[in-house]
């Protein structure tokens, strides 16, 4: 039988020659290699790579805003009715360089929906300038016309605030006012308007001589 001699142990690394595991070989490699570069905020993204540019976004809101223009005055707000003045009597007040007017109103719900009578006023214009007043009370009517009897030959029932006018249907009445003009300013007017402005409804009605 053939003698088996024992395999000789492995050689003992020489000087300067060293082993490595591959742990320590992908330690080695990794040392070695550039670091990659991290940027958080590019990570979770900014505007500026988000979003379009500036001038993009300007051209966008201004074609917006042309829209929105063209809608509003397609949709623009109009009176809910109209009328006309009838008969314009003025007396002048003594001492005061004022004119005391009654003006017989006739108003015309053209809208789809009753006209609720808010508050009623009147406009003068002259060369002087514009003035306006608010509507007297019905209340008052009696002594203006003892005070003026000229004021009640066409005067009609007060047109008062509070009044309701169906769709299609009318209101007459007289209203009364003062303004702090002369005679002769007030014949020589530009316009006389009345007023009307109704409950929730943005535009008032306008009726003018």
């Amino acid at each position: 039988m053939p003698d088996q001699s024992p395999s000789p142990p492995p050689e003992p690394p020489t000087a300067g020659e060293t082993t490595s595991s591959p742990k320590a070989t992908a330690e080695a490699t990794a040392a070695t290699q550039a670091p990659i570069p991290f940027n958080i905020g590019e990570e979770f993204g900014t505007a500026k790579r988000n979003l379009p540019p500036a001038k993009i976004v300007a051209i966008a809101g201004a074609g917006l805003l042309v829209v929105l223009l063209i809608f509003a005055f397609l949709q623009k707000a109009k009176p809910q009715g109209g009328g006309s003045l009838e008969n314009i009597t003025a007396v002048e007040i003594p001492d005061q360089n004022a004119m005391l007017v009654a003006i017989n109103v006739n108003l015309r719900n053209a809208g789809e929906k009753p006209l609720w009578i808010h508050t009623i006023k009147s406009t003068l214009k002259t060369d002087r300038g514009e003035f306006s007043d608010e509507a007297g009370a019905g209340a008052d009517f009696d002594r203006y016309f003892q005070a003026f009897p000229p004021l009640k030959e066409h005067a009609l029932p007060a047109l008062m605030p509070e009044t309701k006018i169906a769709p299609g249907d009318e209101a007459h009445g007289t209203v009364v006012v003062s303004f702090p003009v002369t005679r002769d300013a007030f014949d020589k007017r530009k316009s006389l308007s009345v007023v009307i402005q109704p409950y929730d409804q943005p535009v008032p009605v306008i009726i003018t001589q």
